[in-house]
């Protein structure tokens, strides 16, 4: 009898989370819950912005009413930023915070986060990526050291071969035919780390806390 083993789960998508200021000190429940939704957490850091680090990074909501006190809200003391990843990462984190006036999403969605830990519009505990661009603008703001890369699948996955892999395969097992070496796998290993136009761009840093 065959056990059947459950497909791999790949994290496809990065999204970033804030836990703001005012409720730093639920972290620890907060990140039971974003555990418990199927989320990894690759990075978090915590940390101090200043008005004007907090003006950059909400560089979209400039010249609106709100935004004084925004940034004086952000900067009131440390916040605790994450990389989050999972299928869908940021839609489902979007989904899991409800509506970014607290208010209201106790109204309407009284189960998401924002509900429970918000306090009124502007005070409205989490942070999301809107979408993939901010995801990847923010991510980059909070974790400069980091590539964004969304992993390719279906027809990207086989476009991203044929553009990158595939070229460089064939030189190397034109260049194993010729040559006939004694070992060909060890030999086309060697070359392809010689040869690699393509250089690893992933790193993994351990897990920092950081304060400013």
């Amino acid at each position: 009898m065959e056990l059947s083993m459950p497909p791999p789960q790949i994290y496809v998508e990065k999204t970033l989370a804030i836990i703001k200021p005012d409720i730093v000190d639920k972290e620890e429940e907060i990140q039971d819950i974003i555990l418990r939704s199927g989320f990894t957490i690759v990075q978090r850091r915590k940390l101090h912005l200043s008005p004007e680090h907090c003006s950059n990074f909400y560089v979209e909501q400039y010249g609106k009413m709100f935004f004084p006190n925004l940034t004086a809200y952000m900067s009131s003391g440390p916040l605790v930023a994450m990389i989050l990843a999972r299928y869908n990462a940021i839609s489902y984190w979007k989904e899991l915070l409800g509506p970014s006036n607290s208010l209201v999403a106790k109204e309407t969605h009284p189960d998401s986060l924002r509900a429970i830990y918000g306090t009124d519009e502007l005070r409205n505990a989490l942070h999301g990526s809107n979408d993939f661009a901010a995801a990847e603008r923010e991510i980059r703001f909070m974790f400069p050291a980091v590539i964004v890369e969304p992993i390719p699948v279906g027809q990207a996955a086989k476009d991203y071969l044929n553009l990158y892999v595939t070229p460089t395969l064939l030189k190397g097992l034109t260049e194993l035919c010729k040559q006939k070496p004694a070992d060909p796998f060890i030999w086309l290993a060697d070359w392809l780390l010689k040869n690699n136009p393509n250089k690893p761009k992933l790193c993994h840093h351990p897990v920092a806390e950081e304060s400013y």
